[in-house]
């Protein structure tokens, strides 16, 4: 028996769908808000058995992983939340999962996290996720840290919100910095391929793996693949970090929700790679390359839709 948190993030819901594919028992830990109408076919046989609470509920937590061999926890707040709700949500969190599943002898906890993660960092995002991999680390309990570049999709928040602010603005792009920064984009059903290989990978019990895509992208690089897939031309504009999370700052009083989150730009802040055959060396397959990959799925959107769409949409509340 598997439990996944966060089950129904970006992640979560693409590897709920791969597990029941594979008709392997799976549990889900979601808030009873979200039980109702869960981003997967609730209706199939292989669908996973749905376990109210969340992972700050001792009690809730426990029933969730008692006879579970394995956890794979993806709940965060990477994309919407705040400094307090990125500790309140993954830190806290952490720690009371890995208390019950070492109560309830879980045989290893399995998380994603980020390329750059470290308790020493100055960014929110990547000290946090330094600390939650500390804390796994000295559980008590077997672990695997899969540290990853950014994930793109067709239904991520990464590339989907550059595409949006691409066609907001006819006339230029704000950019961080210089876009020197160095990127491992990785697609998302090569992430969760390689989540899923990790359950029978016994050489990967107790380590931290960096994996990312099929090549290296700097930042501006990668906003001009966008624009040359969707045909949105602009100009780009180097803006100062800092002033960027200024008017992220005054986006957030605005509206209910920024694209361009304090937690976009810390990913964007640092280099952020993984050796190149690193994905093949621990799990044996080729990741996708990012162009053509997005030829796939980008031009099709209609991302003015998708920018209303994710700009009103109220923020989730903290669990």
């Amino acid at each position: 028996m598997i439990l996944i948190t966060g089950a129904t993030g970006l992640v979560g819901r693409h590897l709920v769908r791969r597990l029941m594919r594979e008709a392997l028992p799976t549990r889900v830990l979601l808030p009873e808000r979200l039980m109702r109408r869960p981003p997967w076919d609730a209706a199939d046989p292989n669908a996973p058995a749905l376990f109210a609470g969340n992972v700050a509920d001792e009690e809730a937590c426990f029933r969730a992983v008692t006879g579970c061999h394995a956890v794979i926890h993806l709940e965060n707040a990477q994309w919407w939340g705040h400094r307090r709700d990125l500790e309140r949500v993954e830190l806290a969190g952490v720690r009371v999962l890995a208390a019950v599943a070492r109560a309830a002898r879980v045989g290893r906890i399995i998380t994603l996290s980020h390329l750059g993660a470290a308790p020493s960092s100055a960014y929110a995002l990547h000290r946090v996720k330094g600390e939650v991999e500390n804390v796994l680390r000295n559980s008590g309990v077997a672990y695997t840290v899969i540290r990853s570049g950014v994930v793109f999709a067709p239904d991520d928040a990464f590339v989907n919100h550059i595409a949006s602010m691409l066609r907001v603005n006819p006339a230029f792009f704000l950019m961080p910095g210089h876009g020197e920064v160095v990127l491992h984009p990785m697609y998302i059903d090569d992430l969760v391929e390689a989540i899923y290989r990790s359950l029978d990978r016994v050489r990967l019990v107790d380590s931290t793996v960096e994996i990312g895509g099929a090549e290296y992208m700097s930042l501006r690089d990668l906003i001009l693949t966008i624009m040359r897939v969707t045909g949105m031309r602009r100009l780009v504009i180097g803006v100062p970090p800092y002033l960027l999370r200024w008017i992220t700052a005054v986006y957030s009083g605005v509206l209910p929700r920024s694209l361009m989150t304090a937690q976009w730009l810390d990913i964007l802040a640092v280099n952020r790679t993984a050796p190149l055959g690193s994905t093949y060396d621990h799990f044996g397959f080729q990741p996708r390359r990012f162009e053509s990959t997005l030829l796939s799925y980008l031009p099709q959107r209609a991302h003015f839709l998708g920018l209303l769409r994710d700009s009103f949409r109220r923020r989730p509340r903290p669990v």
